[in-house]
Order: C-alpha cells, then structure tokens, then sequence
C-alpha cells in the first residue's frame, strides 16, 4: 500500500506530559522517546505521534478531531481508564457496528475507544 497522502502522524497537547505519558503507558501500553523538555513521541500506538506541551487541550466540544482507540475488552478499557486517572466524558453506548466511551486523560485530551466485540450485551448506560 502506498504511503502518498495518507495519515502519517498526530500531535496532541499535553499539559502535563510526565502525567499524561504515565496514563498512556499504563492504560494502553504505550512507549515514548523525549525530545527535549517540550515533546515526547509516542510508539506502539498503532500510528505515531507525539504530545507538545501546552496549556490547551483537545476537545470535540471545541471543534476538534476525535482520535479513536481500539479494544477487544471494552468494559476492562474503560475501568483501567478510570482507574488510572481518566474521567469518562460519554459512557459506553451502542451504535451501528459496535459500543464506544469517550473520556479525557490527564491533560484534558478527549479520546474514544470502541470494539466490535460484545456487540451483543445490553451496554448503553
């Protein structure tokens, strides 16, 4: 598959990076590589990006893009989010091919994970 104009790398702000790149290792598993005070890049994300310090935050109430994560256990995500410090912005409901949450991790990014697997449970709260 050709590389040519597909998506390549996301940026997200991050108040907090040391909290917030704790948050993603715990929860997801990610790793990350600093590249100075200011950023960190993050791997095994599925797609590589990073986080830059700053005071704003990535929010579809304010226009912006919604990064969506995979799992195959969705009620074991959300409860590892939550305890890990995340806060559930839309619990988990159902729509047409799957159930998804929404939730913000420390530094107030506003990311989804969804599954195709349960599908069959009664899960919208």
């Amino acid at each position: 598959m050709s590389t040519h104009h597909r998506i390549d790398y996301v940026e997200l702000p991050a108040r907090d990076l040391d909290n917030t790149k704790q948050f993603f290792r715990d929860v997801f598993g990610w790793g990350f590589t600093d590249f100075g005070p200011d950023y960190t890049a993050f791997e095994d994300a599925g797609l590589m990006g990073g986080f830059f310090r700053d005071s704003q935050a990535s929010r579809t109430d304010r226009g912006a893009a919604l990064v969506v994560l995979y799992s195959r256990d969705l009620d074991q995500t959300q409860a590892q989010v939550e305890a890990a410090g995340g806060r559930i912005s839309k619990a988990i409901f159902s729509f047409p091919g799957g159930r998804r949450f929404q939730f913000f991790e420390p530094s107030g990014n506003e990311l989804a994970v969804w599954s195709d697997q349960g599908m069959d449970e009664s899960a919208d709260q």
